[in-house]
Formats: C-alpha cells, structure tokens, sequence
C-alpha cells in the first residue's frame, strides 16, 4: 500500500507519463508490482475501462501492458467463442458443483436407510470427502492446465465422475459408497471444475464477474434438479437407477461441454515445482483472500448437508424438508449471477464482503431461532442467494490479484486450501449433533462464528490493497 510520499510522486510520473507516453516502457518493476497482475498492469476506472489509475492501488505510475494476453483490449469480453465457453462451462458447474451442492439429501437418506447403522458424525464422511475431493486436486489440475489446456483434463474428468456415480449405485456397504461417491467421483467432478473456471476466466476481463456468475450458476440449477430427480427416480425405480439415471445425464451433458470449453491462451509448460504453489502465499492480499475463504468454507456448506435434518427435528413434514436443498438451490442461481453483474460495478471485494456477511446474518439470526416450516423456507431461500456469490466472486478475486497466465495455479492452491475446511467442517458439525443428542444448536452457532471471521478477514483483505478507502471499488 502505498505512503502519501509515494502518492505524490507518482502523481508527478503519472504527469510526465501523459506528456510522454515512452516513459512508461522505462519504469522497472518492483518486487511489491508482480509483472502481469490486474492490480498493477491492469487499472480499472469505476466504469471499467482502463486508465492510468487503478482502484485497486491508486498511487501506483501506470505501467504498459508487456505480455501478450494481458492487455486489457485483447479480451474479447464477448463473441461466439467466448459466450460458447461459458455455455460448456456451466454445464460443467451442472455437473461438479452441481452434483455437491444436492449432497445434502444423501446425508438424509443413508441415515435412514443403507447406513442407518452409522452415526450422522460417520455418515457425514461421505460428503465431506466428496467436498474434499472436489476442490484438493487443485494445484495439480491447475497447473495440468495451465501446461495442456482443458482438453484431456476435461475428458479424464467426464470418465471418472460418471464411472464414480455408476459403481455407487451398486454400493451396498460404507466402505463401497465412501470410495465410490466420496473418492472417485468427485476426484472427476474436480478435474471437470477447474478447466471450466480457468478457461472462462481467458475470455473476459470487463465483464469477468458476470461470465463467472453464469457459469456458476449452472451449479445452482444441478442442485435444483438433481435432488428432486433422484428423489422421484428413487420412488420409482429405486436407488441404483437414481444414481444411475443421473449419471447418463451428466455423460450427456459433459459431451457438450468437451465439445466447447477452450481457453483462449495456448498452454504454457513449465516445470513442476512445489514453490509455485507457495510462492503466491507471500503475497498479503492473496493470503488474506484465502484465508477468508478457508474460515467462511467451514460454516459455508453445514446448511447444505444439515438443514433437512434440522428442520425435520423441528417438526417439518419429511416431504417438505427435502425441498428445502432445491429452494436453497434454485435462489442461489440468482445470488450467482447478480452479485456478479453488481461487482463489476461496484467492486468485486466490496461484493464479496457485503454476501458474506449477510449469510453470516441469516445463520444468526434466522437459521438458528428457526421453528416452524415458514423460517425454514425463508432461510433457505434467502441463505441461497447469499451464499451463492461466494462460487462465482471467489474465482474472480484471485483472478483480480494474480497474473492470468497463472490463474489455474493460483485459484487451485486457494481451492485446495479451503478443501481442508469442507474435508472437516461437515464431520464436526456431525460430531456436534450426536453430542447433544440430535439438537441442532451447537452446530448452527460453529456454523455462523466461521463464518463471521472469514467475513472478517475479507475486510482485511480488501484494506491490505486500498486501505481505508470506504468508497473505493475494488
């Protein structure tokens, strides 16, 4: 951040820079100016277009774009291509974050009906290694793409979440559906996600937050259609046919997908190396951001997994509570895609603040007094839309503060990261209900402190690049 001093020099180059435009080909890079990220080479006036000074670091000279692709004209932000993209990636997000987001309707029926043996804290497994998987293979598929592009990830990815699905509907044991839905497949959902995000990310710059908020939204319409197809598959054909009917539709799905998900830059090999994936942790607003992200991803998909089972303990109809996942669901398709239209107005960490602490609030404040089945429904669909900005802002945050070529890097360590959190959060929530006795109040509070201080650290992220600038976008 820089000091007064070092506004009003750069003040004074900015002067000069106008003047003579070559100046700004002799200015050397500093180590706290990391070449090539949007916080440095690419500035942003509130309207969006460049400018030669940045919101997001305002003292800084401008510096002229020197890689090809970062330049901020050489983003189509649009055309066939790039809108067919985003079209194969949200089929993507259907078929990964999609197949995620309804998790919590097996935590409901595996205890009441193949594993009604185990414990909620036992069963509870299942999904969180399913959360787990899904985002822990990051670095390596990141950096698979960043060296081959999405193509074979894409087509490994397809292979494995359907095969995944396919051998969990002949599951009969825990281990057998521990490996097959909370192992194989989402360790394909994963390899499906990451190429889908990066690719979009190449084609926008203006309009980044909207493209991610429509690719993203494509999870929030597999969660709406998901559980309510496996439920009336399960009534009809019963369970292996659900998992299996499911499993065709996203082959389907995913064919496409193969069929449009390109990224605009040609691949960039380089070797392995572990640094890589911790060089970008030195950097504080990166850090910040992933931590945040890691605190608010431990409370983030407790109502996802628990409030079926907490609204029934509240005297819900077992019928009435199973829609709850696809009303929660279906709201966030617009708590994905607006907050995406308004951050690149406003500010894509201001965005991101204002969604997470208002899902903070709703745990609070309505999921944990709730009684009855109108707070229940309200909740859901409030704590949908909330919560759904985090899928599509959180992408574009990294991508805000990082270099473009090493997007898939540095949004898979993040993810990565933050898998931790989904690999234990749902366990403990688990372990919170069998201790008092199938009460869900211990589990709501733990839901919303987590919360609260990613929500916290958020704010320190966002002050680590403009400080206590309150009115800047960023």
């Amino acid at each position: 951040m820089p000091s007064s001093h070092n506004s009003v020099s750069s003040s004074i180059i900015n002067e000069k820079t106008e003047q003579h435009p070559h100046l700004s080909h002799e200015r050397p890079l500093t180590n706290k100016e990391p070449p090539g990220t949007e916080a440095n080479v690419l500035p942003e006036t509130s309207d969006g277009s460049p400018d030669n000074v940045s919101d997001v670091e305002k003292g800084h000279a401008p510096t002229k774009p020197s890689f090809a692709g970062i330049d901020p004209s050489s983003f189509p932000d649009g055309g066939l291509h790039a809108w067919l993209a985003v079209s194969g990636a949200f089929c993507c997000l259907f078929c990964s974050f999609g197949w995620i987001n309804c998790i919590g309707i097996f935590q409901a029926y595996y205890q009441t009906h193949q594993l009604q043996e185990y414990s909620p804290s036992t069963i509870a497994w299942i999904p969180s290694l399913t959360t787990f998987f899904m985002f822990a293979g990051g670095p390596i598929w990141g950096k698979l793409y960043d060296n081959h592009g999405p193509r074979y990830l894409l087509l490994a990815g397809t292979f494995f979440h359907v095969f995944g699905l396919m051998m969990a509907s002949l599951a009969h044991e825990y281990y057998q559906f521990l490996l097959a839905q909370g192992v194989c497949s989402p360790i394909g959902a994963s390899m499906i996600f990451y190429p889908a995000m990066s690719s979009t990310g190449t084609w926008f710059f203006k309009r980044r937050a909207l493209a991610f908020g429509i690719m993203a939204s494509g999870s929030s319409l597999g969660g709406v259609i998901l559980p309510i197809m496996v439920d009336h598959v399960i009534a009809r054909s019963g369970f292996p046919w659900a998992m299996r009917s499911v499993a065709f539709l996203l082959l389907g799905l995913m064919v496409y997908a193969n069929l449009t998900v390109r990224s605009r830059l040609p691949p960039s090999p380089k070797p392995w190396s572990l640094m890589e994936f911790a060089r970008p942790l030195q950097e504080l607003p990166y850090l910040l951001v992933v931590m945040a992200s890691f605190l608010f991803f431990f409370g983030m998909f407790l109502p996802f997994t628990f409030v079926i089972l907490s609204a029934q303990h509240d005297g819900m109809s077992t019928d009435l509570a199973f829609y709850l996942i696809p009303i929660l669901n279906a709201v966030s398709i617009f708590g994905r895609t607006l907050p995406g239209y308004v951050a690149d107005k406003l500010g894509r960490f201001n965005t991101m603040i204002a969604t997470s602490f208002l899902s903070t609030i709703l745990v609070l404040a309505l999921w944990l007094p709730a009684r009855g089945n109108v707070p229940y429904i309200l909740f859901s669909a409030f704590y949908g839309f909330s919560s759904g900005a985090f899928v599509s802002l959180a992408p574009a945050l990294v991508a805000q503060i990082s270099d473009i070529r090493q997007i898939g890097v540095r949004t898979g360590s993040m993810f990565a990261i933050i898998s931790v959190a989904a690999l234990v959060g749902t366990p403990i929530g688990g372990a919170l209900v069998s201790d008092e006795r199938g009460n869900y109040l211990h589990l709501q509070i733990f839901c919303g402190i987590m919360m609260l201080a990613g929500s916290v650290v958020f704010v320190a992220s966002r002050w680590a690049l403009v400080g206590s600038k309150p009115l800047v976008k960023v």
